[in-house]
């Protein structure tokens, strides 16, 4: 199966699928324009674990734990679970926190970008060219030589931290203890049924992990080595996703759906659209893969990757505790601040950070 998931014809199929999963969870129940959002649903993770105190979004997302354990069952299945770690960790963990950071000012992850422009939302836009000119900046550095550093293979165990993780959170998921906080309205209390959201989660991890699919890494191959395949298949899941939403009527075009009433979960500061997808864009480059993408690698064993997620978590509680994330009204008191702060550490990042015989 391999030689066909490395093809034109297989990338494009993954975004086919990843395009049509992504409205029916909304049509199920998902918030609008959001069938799936890596940032937001780690978001809302955090909030049921009582690591921020916003009451609207707190949910034990499903499609999280099913992207990890898709991964894992696909590098299981295939022999590429490889335990490996060591290239930079506690830099990974703050290009995560960044990146969270950037995507909670504009409002979703490079996935929900997409979706966001599927769904009708034109402030999208804004937010993909913010993607784009944080992605060109990134390749900028790696084209000059940019290297954290190698990973070296390492004991199983050490490659099982997200996956073992995930677990827990399946668990709580089914057990569903009373310490596991929910939200009775807002966004977190917007959901699919918990089944079929698991489900769509391991059939895209999978399917991700055999692929490569990867938003961050699309835009990146095509600005840095005029490879476009990747690319083929994130264009396959916008193309889907906008078919699928037109025939289930969930297509809304504008910056509002009516007068007074804004895009679902969205602003339209197009300023902080902008600059917040910058970082978001140049952190996810810089950390090698869009937070999809770093789910899948930490299921088949990438501990770096399992720490930059781990930095994306702690991202999203520290962006509610301290009044960075957006709302409806724009982004949030402290979250220019952040933002300008995030990307004066990822530039320092890129400069410092190369190999000088590049």
């Amino acid at each position: 199966m391999k030689p066909f998931f490395a093809s034109s014809a297989g990338i494009i199929a993954v975004g086919i699928v990843i395009g049509i999963i992504a409205p029916l969870l909304q049509y199920a129940g998902n918030p609008g324009n959001m069938g799936i959002c890596v940032a937001c649903f780690e978001r809302d993770i955090a909030g049921a674990l009582h690591l921020h105190r916003a009451d609207i979004v707190q949910y034990l997302r499903p499609e999280i734990i099913g992207l990890v354990l898709g991964g894992l069952l696909a590098a299981l299945l295939t022999g590429e679970f490889r335990a490996r770690t060591g290239s930079a960790p506690a830099l990974r963990f703050l290009f995560g926190m960044f990146a969270m950071i950037g995507a909670l000012v504009f409002l979703g992850c490079p996935w929900r970008a997409l979706l966001r422009l599927a769904g009708g939302d034109a402030s999208a836009l804004v937010g993909l060219a913010g993607l784009a000119a944080g992605i060109v900046l990134g390749t900028r550095f790696l084209a000059r030589g940019y290297n954290p550093g190698r990973s070296y293979p390492a004991p199983w165990l050490a490659g099982s931290v997200l996956p073992f993780l995930a677990l827990i959170l399946l668990a709580f998921l089914i057990l569903q203890p009373s310490f596991i906080a929910a939200s009775s309205k807002g966004p977190g209390a917007m959901h699919a049924p918990a089944g079929w959201s698991l489900l769509a989660g391991l059939v895209i991890g999978m399917l991700a992990q055999r692929s490569r699919f990867c938003t961050v890494g699309g835009f990146r191959d095509l600005f840095l080595i005029r490879n476009g395949h990747l690319l083929r298949g994130v264009l396959a899941l916008l193309v889907t996703a906008l078919l699928v939403n037109l025939l289930l009527g969930q297509f809304h075009p504008g910056f509002a759906i009516a007068p007074g009433k804004p895009q679902p979960v969205a602003h339209t500061n197009q300023l902080w659209n902008f600059l917040g997808m910058l970082l978001a864009g140049l952190a996810f480059t810089l950390a090698g893969g869009c937070p999809g993408r770093q789910l899948v690698l930490a299921g088949e064993g990438d501990g770096d990757a399992a720490v930059f997620v781990l930095g994306m978590v702690a991202g999203a509680a520290a962006a509610h505790n301290f009044a960075l994330a957006s709302s409806a009204a724009g982004p949030g008191a402290n979250g220019p601040v952040a933002v300008f702060i995030g990307l004066a550490f990822c530039l320092l990042a890129g400069i410092i950070l190369r190999d000088r015989e590049a």
